[in-house]
């Protein structure tokens, strides 16, 4: 917790002293640094200042002529000394802050891994230093990006040598999953149609931390392109549905494999013309059978995803032949997220209208309460609209004499007609 934190109100016997605040924050500084003017602010604060368009410094109003932030370690020690000193008053000593990565140390780094005459202990060394950088902070993907690293980073990947390392090829493709991938680097990957050969080579690799790092890579270059024409260029290789759904039913608990295995199936997924594919490597039974491991954010993708493939009509036979799908799709109404309920009603929906016998299965499970629920919510209102649409198309299937038929909310037509 930060040591400011512990100060409000300051009626604890104790003042922070002026020279440690920072003059935009006015909070104690945790990572103190100097500005080309000569002032001393607190790095958070005149990035932010930075960031919004400023380019004067705060204090001086003298234009900002360089954007370079020095450290201030001595001002830092001296506030850390102060933490120390009144920490019976609950003042946290401040952690020493990480620099942020040095632009020309990375380009040195890039220069070392491109180099064909560095040997190959140097070039896993420079790409596990990248690697190192990347990991701590957004910050530092931010500066690892800016000097074009993807694209070094890309072509080392592919070259023959790289090849013939295995360990530098798992680095490299270690990093590259972390870092964002540009329109221009995405089609430095799709534009050989050998490259994505080999990625796809790689889904079927031995190591599960391979596999899912090449998924994470091949998600980025898919999410990360404007052109339908590579989506669909790359998704039209059966492969890589049963590498992406391989991962997704790896056996062991591995979360990771989890969240990069959905994003990459969403992304295949959303290129209609080869949804089928998905279906016949076995999608559905990934999909159904994980859905209760999902975290939030990965639940609502992969409900997303199920009713993208409710859409087409082997997806739906497939959903509707699994005993799990009803019951599943009806219990996270309500339960995960405005956006998972929407894509829960909507997959209903499809499957319903396409097989009649499973209205009758999500009345008996529960649809019916959950649904009028939904419909009174704060949900999205496509969720409600698809919600009553699926409500009307099970009149039929309702009880005699359920309490349903004659529901007021129900009988209003007014709300979004049918």
């Amino acid at each position: 917790m930060p040591a400011s934190l512990h100060l409000q109100p300051l009626d604890v016997g104790v003042q922070i002293p002026y020279h440690f605040r920072c003059p935009v924050s006015l909070e104690l500084m945790t990572d103190p640094v100097i500005v080309v003017t000569g002032q001393t602010y607190d790095r958070s604060s005149i990035e932010s200042w930075i960031a919004t368009g400023n380019t004067t410094c705060p204090v001086t109003r003298l234009p900002l002529t360089d954007f370079t932030l020095i450290p201030n370690h001595t001002l830092r020690r001296l506030i850390q000394n102060w933490c120390v000193a009144n920490r019976s008053y609950g003042v946290e000593r401040i952690p020493t802050p990480k620099q942020p990565a040095d632009p020309v140390t990375v380009q040195s780094l890039l220069k070392t891994t491109s180099s064909v005459s560095s040997s190959r202990h140097a070039r896993l060394s420079a790409v596990r230093r990248i690697r190192g950088l990347a990991r701590e902070s957004e910050k530092n993907r931010l500066v690892i990006s800016t000097v074009k690293a993807c694209e070094v980073l890309l072509e080392v990947l592919f070259c023959e040598t790289s090849r013939n390392s295995s360990e530098l090829t798992h680095e490299l493709l270690a990093v590259l999953a972390i870092l964002p991938i540009s329109q221009t680097e995405c089609v430095l990957v799709s534009s050989v149609p050998d490259r994505i050969s080999y990625l796809i080579f790689l889904l079927s690799h031995s190591s599960i931390d391979v596999r899912v790092n090449t998924a994470a890579l091949l998600e980025n270059v898919i999410a990360g392109t404007n052109s339908p024409e590579i989506r669909a260029e790359i998704s039209s290789h059966d492969e890589i549905f049963d590498g992406v759904i391989g991962i997704l039913d790896y056996p062991l608990s591995y979360p990771r494999a989890l969240k990069v295995g959905i994003k990459a199936l969403f992304a295949l997924c959303i290129v209609k013309q080869h949804r089928h594919k998905a279906v016949e490597a076995g999608a559905v039974e990934a999909l159904i059978d994980r859905l209760p491991d999902f975290e939030k954010c990965d639940a609502e993708r992969a409900l997303a995803t199920v009713e993208l493939l409710c859409r087409i009509p082997s997806g739906c036979m497939a959903f509707a032949s699994h005993a799990l799908t009803v019951p599943l799709l009806v219990k996270v109404i309500l339960k995960i997220s405005d956006r998972a309920t929407e894509y829960a009603a909507g997959a209903l929906l499809s499957l319903c209208s396409a097989v009649e016998r499973l209205q009758v299965e999500a009345v008996a499970a529960g649809v019916l309460t959950q649904l009028l629920l939904l419909v009174q919510s704060d949900c999205t209102e496509r969720a409600k609209r698809k919600a009553q649409m699926l409500l009307k198309l099970l009149r039929n299937s309702w009880p005699e004499n359920s309490t349903f038929m004659n529901s007021d909310y129900v009988a209003c037509s007014d709300v979004v007609p049918f």
